[in-house]
């Protein structure tokens, strides 16, 4: 989703507020005459540095994911159908990762470890729902893997070649949708407490797969959104712990896209 983490309002509020050096300024009280100037690298957030800052933070998701997937138990036989058990503790990871993404939006700084604490407990949550669907729809797991993927490596080369370019008015449309999305599942959620929920958002139906082909769509465009931020946050001089805020962002949104990838590829094979 597009993440509270890394949006433009708080670059532009840390970039103030933490008062970081902008690339090419020459730092100092007298002119330098014994050579060139060598630009201020080392204490700024750079590409190679937030790519490092995710691959670690995804080592963290696949490793808790794995053991999410072993917590899950296989389905019981209940009334004649099989029936999948969550384990108790997912719901815990997933209460726990929400909870360190949000906390970043106020403390960025705390990214670094906040960051990591998402990766455990919402991997977790991902491994034993993964597991759920491997359950009943064999190799469904490893067809989103791939599809996540490829989604990603087309919004990339999307974006570096420019046919995608992120304007204001992209950013906006992007965002809107995907605060629409949000809201939707947040009602969803509270009518599915009083025992009512929409019957589409998990049935195989027209509706329910074309729902989901456009939240993957808007999952796959805040893509674009995450490298616009994270390349003009090395653009701004942003300082290199907002490296992990980056990455995490960028992480979120690439486990929102895996999960709604899952929940369509389930809705086409239950055609």
């Amino acid at each position: 989703m597009s993440n509270p983490v890394f949006n433009d309002q708080t670059m532009r509020r840390d970039a103030a507020g933490w008062a970081a050096p902008v690339r090419g300024a020459h730092v100092g009280t007298a002119p330098i005459s014994d050579g060139p100037v060598t630009p201020w690298a080392s204490s700024v957030m750079t590409v190679n540095g937030t790519i490092t800052a995710s691959a670690v933070l995804f080592i963290l998701l696949l490793v808790s994911a794995s053991f999410g997937w072993a917590a899950a138990t296989s389905p019981s036989t209940v009334g004649g159908e099989e029936v999948y058990s969550f384990p108790p503790l997912a719901f815990l990871g997933i209460i726990v990762g929400f909870g360190a993404v949000i906390a970043s939006a106020f403390k960025p700084m705390w990214a670094k470890f906040l960051g990591p604490i998402y990766a455990v407990g919402y991997g977790f949550a991902v491994g034993a729902i993964s597991k759920g669907y491997e359950t009943f729809q064999n190799g469904i797991v490893l067809q989103a893997v791939g599809a996540t993927a490829a989604v990603f490596a087309v919004m990339l080369v999307l974006y570096r070649t420019r046919i995608i370019k992120v304007t204001e008015k992209f950013r906006r449309t992007v965002i809107f949708a995907t605060l629409g999305i949000m809201v939707f599942y947040g009602v969803s959620l509270l009518m599915s407490l009083f025992g009512a929920q929409p019957t589409f958002l998990s049935s195989p139906s027209l509706l329910g797969i074309g729902l989901s082909v456009v939240i993957c769509g808007i999952a796959a465009l805040n893509l674009a959104l995450d490298f616009d931020r994270i390349e003009r946050g090395t653009q701004m001089g942003l300082p290199k712990a907002y490296e992990w805020v980056a990455a995490l962002g960028l992480v979120v949104t690439i486990v929102w896209l895996y999960l709604e990838l899952l929940r369509l590829l389930s809705k086409l094979q239950q055609r």
